[in-house]
């Protein structure tokens, strides 16, 4: 019997019995689970890995399905890096430098005191060779990454005393994110690394003195000010923070190149979106923690050159004893260099100028 006359014979239970299976029949639904290490209630920042998750099912046309779980849901905030690597979930969402402990090259992925801004850091890893650099550095840990957010330059956090001088730095205790808790330590200060979710009670009950998390936004969604009142700037640690996504890599490799082509897309979108809604929103966020008494003050020039000063003896010591940093920091200082001679002939000297003339008007 023809194949075509056997179809129209037999019709779909037909099909079915002989054991011969539409091709609709075959394209399953792929599920995989995505960590977050932030909590539900920021929108901007947990939200990225949303907008990724929803971008992956529209392009899949609902073939590939991504549940995003917030921090401690599925696992610490913190545990994400053992959960992909360990393949506990295929994928997670976070800030690399929650992870210096494993080695201080995560913090490189996310960001470094005094070091690339939001559009240096893009341009360095997927430009230059950030991409791939940090893609053999998180292959010691079974990861692809792709970049998934960016918050822009940070604020520098809350306080219950104003910080003035150098030796109102001795003895502070700080919620400050990952790898620039080793240069507030070499100042003097006392780091705590504290998941975002958990921070408002510390400050309130005096079990830390300071904390930072992102920028205004957050910060009131968090509710930082009823219990700090100095609001100091800038966060000389986070001048353009990149979130990371996190693929386990032989999930990521089983999956088909339309599949791979459709993260790699939506992960850029997210990226871009992230930092986006923080420039959009974070005006008025301040503008309203103003009207709540929230004392903005500059962070006092001698306490940055401090940290400076002790950020580049830390980066020096790094490079003789770790060669995993060496390798990738070398490259990216001097795309620092060259980066910040080109921004401050362009980009720098027309922000000054528009900020003094434009809030006057």
């Amino acid at each position: 019997m023809e194949r075509r006359s056997f179809v129209g014979q037999a019709g779909l239970a037909g099909i079915l019995a002989a054991g011969v299976a539409p091709a609709v029949q075959a394209q399953t639904v792929l599920r995989w689970r995505l960590a977050s290490s932030f909590p539900k209630a920021l929108d901007t920042i947990y939200g990225a890995a949303e907008v990724f998750a929803k971008k992956v099912g529209e392009m899949s046309g609902g073939k590939f399905q991504i549940s995003v779980h917030a921090g401690g849901e599925l696992m610490p905030a913190f545990g994400v890096v053992d959960g992909v690597q360990n393949a506990t979930v295929e994928m997670a969402h976070t800030a690399p430098y929650y992870f210096f402990g494993k080695d201080e090259t995560f913090a490189i992925g996310c960001a470094i005191p005094f070091g690339l801004n939001s559009r240096q850091m893009t341009a360095w890893q997927y430009e230059g060779n950030g991409l791939k650099l940090m893609r053999e550095f998180y292959a010691n840990y079974n990861i692809v990454h792709f970049p998934m957010g960016n918050t822009g330059a940070q604020m520098g956090g809350w306080y219950r005393k104003e910080i003035k001088t150098v030796a109102d730095v001795k003895g502070l205790k700080m919620r400050i994110g990952g790898f620039a808790g080793r240069v507030l330590e070499r100042m003097g200060g006392v780091p705590q690394n504290i998941p975002g979710g958990e921070i408002y009670q510390a400050l309130e009950k005096g079990t830390i003195d300071a904390a930072e998390w992102v920028g205004p936004y957050d910060d009131l969604k968090l509710g930082f000010f009823k219990v700090a009142p100095f609001y100091h700037y800038p966060g000389w640690w986070e001048g353009g923070p990149q979130l990371d996504l996190y693929i386990n890599t032989k999930a990521f490799n089983g999956l088909s190149a339309e599949y791979k082509a459709i993260v790699e897309a939506a992960a850029a979108y997210a990226h871009t979106e992230m930092q986006a809604k923080y420039d959009a929103r974070n005006p008025a966020a301040l503008t309203q923690l103003l009207a709540n008494k929230t004392k903005l003050v500059q962070m006092p020039v001698p306490v940055m050159d401090l940290a400076f000063q002790e950020s580049m003896g830390l980066y020096s010591e790094l490079m003789a004893k770790n060669p995993n940093w060496k390798k990738v920091y070398s490259d990216y200082a001097a795309f620092r260099k060259e980066s910040n001679r080109w921004f401050r002939y362009t980009e720098a000297f027309f922000d000054n100028y528009m900020q003094s003339k434009v809030n006057k008007l």
